[in-house]
C-alpha cells in the first residue's frame, strides 16, 4: 500500500470510528438490528462496515465464540495497541490475547429429554438461571442458510431481520443464549429447523438438541 493510500485509509478509519463506532456498539448492546442501528446513525455509514463492527463487537465481548466452548482452547479478546514508527506517526493495531484468569473447561455430554418447543424454552431458562447467560451457548449454522431458507421463514420478521443482519461466517459459531437468541431456537426447535448443541459452561455440559 503507498503512503497517501495507507493515511487515506488511516484517516477514513479514524473518522468512522469517532462518527459511529461508539453509537455502533452502544446500540448493538441495546440490542438494536443491524437494519436498526444503520437507520440510527447521524453520520451515513455502509450496510457491510456496520454489519462487521457489530460483529466484531459481538465477539469482543463474548457473546459470540468462534471456537467450541469446552474444546480446552483458552477463549481470546482483542485489544488495541498503540505503536508508532520512525517518524513519529501513531497508529493503532488489533491483537488478539487470552481472557485473564480463564481455564480450559471440558463438557460432559449428554440429549436433550424434553418431548417439545414448551420443554425446551423452560429448560433453556432454567439452565441460563442455573449457569448464567454469559456461560450459555448454542452452536448457530446460520452462515450456511439462504437468506430464503425455510428456516428463517418459520421466524417472525424481528427475529429474521435480526439473524439476517448479521455477517455470519460459513462456519460452527457459537451465540450466548440471552433472551431473544432462547426465543429463536425455541421457534426453530418448534418447527424442525434446529439441530444442533447448547454448552453450559458453570455445570460443564453439552446439550445436542
Amino acid at each position: 500500500m503507498s503512503e497517501p493510500d495507507y493515511f487515506k485509509n488511516a484517516l477514513r478509519d479514524f473518522t468512522y470510528e469517532a462518527a459511529n463506532g461508539g453509537a455502533i456498539r452502544h446500540l448493538t448492546d441495546l440490542g438494536y438490528t443491524v437494519k436498526q442501528i444503520a437507520q440510527q446513525l447521524a453520520f451515513p455509514a455502509s450496510y457491510n462496515k456496520v454489519q462487521q463492527t457489530v460483529w466484531e463487537h459481538l465477539i469482543n465481548k463474548r457473546i459470540i465464540l468462534t471456537e467450541e466452548p469446552g474444546s480446552g482452547k483458552l477463549p481470546e479478546k482483542s485489544v488495541f495497541i498503540q505503536e508508532h514508527d520512525k517518524y513519529g506517526r501513531t497508529s493503532f493495531r488489533k491483537v488478539p490475547c487470552s481472557a485473564e484468569g480463564s481455564i480450559p473447561v471440558y463438557l460432559k455430554e449428554k440429549k436433550f429429554g424434553g418431548k417439545n418447543a414448551y420443554d425446551l424454552t423452560i429448560f433453556l431458562a432454567e439452565k441460563c438461571v442455573e449457569n448464567g447467560e454469559e456461560n450459555s451457548y448454542v452452536s448457530c449454522k446460520f452462515g450456511f442458510l439462504e437468506k430464503d431458507a425455510a428456516q428463517l421463514k418459520i421466524l417472525s420478521d424481528r427475529q429474521r431481520e435480526f439473524i439476517l443482519g448479521l455477517p455470519w461466517e460459513k462456519k460452527t459459531v457459537y451465540y450466548r443464549l440471552d433472551g431473544r437468541m432462547r426465543e429463536i431456537i425455541s421457534k426453530l426447535y418448534e418447527n424442525g429447523g434446529y439441530d444442533g448443541y447448547l454448552y453450559f459452561l458453570t455445570t460443564e455440559e453439552k446439550v445436542q438438541i
